[in-house]
């Protein structure tokens, strides 16, 4: 068997991958024990390329697709089976990230998560649990397309003339441009989520509305404030979040001497763990960045990304730099479940096989 014939089956392996199956005497060894393993390595790149789990974060390195699935167009289809996936897990978790935004603009060291969902509950009843998440979930499709462009592009000029994969390292610098190019353009609809998430009632009569309240009121600068937390947060979230992914899955292949593969569920740990470290190390330039896109009601906006920091730092301490953070952690595990299930089902309600 040659690369060739593998061309014409359709499997699209690496390089190693290639090399063993090319090696692979059909001669002294029966066929079904090479179909065996070609099987084992398509389900292996099925379980690999499934980290396209939405958890509500934004500055996660974008998927990298095979060549393959580039030419054939399955591409566009696990994007549109993602962004089902995260609109649904995103819907299932709005309560949780309201809580977040609510504690991270209002809370202080008299308020609890407890206080704040009674008072939320109070103000709005069950159905304003849900504020701000229409324009959380329309906000996926432009950002999600605007970032596996980017990504693609990047890719292309750290690469340059060489054949071989990018490394970790370019990953993350690939992925990072590609965070902060998408988040650049969609920025605006981060704001104005958050202003729809912490509004009071009959405040906005819906997207459109807040748009045009934040226009005359505060003029077009109000759109993007908090962009420069936002757009720092994205390396540490980006490059810790690959990191820690990478290290635990190669570290469990690496002390597996009989070559034995990490399975989905560990994967899926792997994933939720490597964001939570991500989250932890970028957490407070979140915070202020959700306390900069909040209005401020104590005559003109002269905050700055440090002026917020210091007023946090002297009233609260390190602890105030972490307001909201529980809810962002309660509501992973539930995210990670839901989009995974919900992306196998739109993945193969659209014909989507694995490569």
């Amino acid at each position: 068997m040659d690369a060739n014939n593998l061309k014409i089956l359709k499997y699209s392996l690496d390089h190693d991958e290639i090399g063993v199956l090319c090696n692979f005497d059909y001669e002294e060894n029966c066929p079904s024990c090479c179909d065996i393993y070609k099987s084992y390595l398509e389900l292996y790149k099925q379980i690999v390329s499934n980290k396209c789990i939405d958890i509500g974060e934004d500055m996660n390195v974008p998927d990298d697709f095979t060549q393959a699935e580039m030419i054939t167009g399955m591409w566009w289809r696990h994007l549109v089976s993602g962004g089902v996936a995260g609109a649904v897990s995103r819907t299932f978790t709005a309560p949780l990230d309201r809580l977040k935004v609510f504690l991270q603009v209002y809370g202080n060291q008299h308020s609890n998560i407890t206080t704040c969902f009674k008072s939320m509950l109070k103000e709005g009843g069950k159905r304003g649990m849900w504020r701000g998440n229409g324009i959380n979930v329309l906000k996926i499709a432009p950002e999600s397309a605007f970032k596996f462009m980017a990504y693609e592009q990047a890719k292309r000029l750290i690469r340059g003339s060489r054949t071989k994969d990018l490394t970790i390292f370019e990953r993350f610098m690939a992925g990072s441009l590609a965070g902060g190019f998408s988040q650049s353009l969609i920025y605006p609809l981060e704001v104005l989520k958050t202003r729809l998430a912490i509004r009071k009632s009959n405040q906005y009569n819906g997207i459109f509305d807040c748009i045009q309240k934040m226009y005359y009121r505060e003029g077009i600068r109000s759109f993007y404030r908090g962009y420069v937390p936002n757009l720092l947060g994205i390396l540490p979230y980006a490059g810790i979040d690959l990191a820690v992914y990478e290290t635990l899955k190669n570290n469990y292949i690496a002390s597996h001497n009989n070559g034995e593969k990490p399975g989905m569920p560990l994967l899926l740990a792997c994933g939720t763990v490597s964001s939570t470290c991500g989250q932890v190390c970028s957490y407070p330039l979140a915070l202020v960045r959700t306390r900069l896109q909040a209005p401020y009601l104590e005559g003109p906006d002269t905050r700055t990304m440090m002026s917020v920091f210091r007023e946090i730092w002297v009233k609260e301490g390190m602890v105030g730099l972490y307001r909201g953070i529980t809810p962002n952690f309660m509501k992973v595990a539930p995210a990670v479940s839901i989009s995974y299930v919900v992306y196998e089902r739109c993945r193969e309600a659209l014909g989507v096989t694995m490569s």
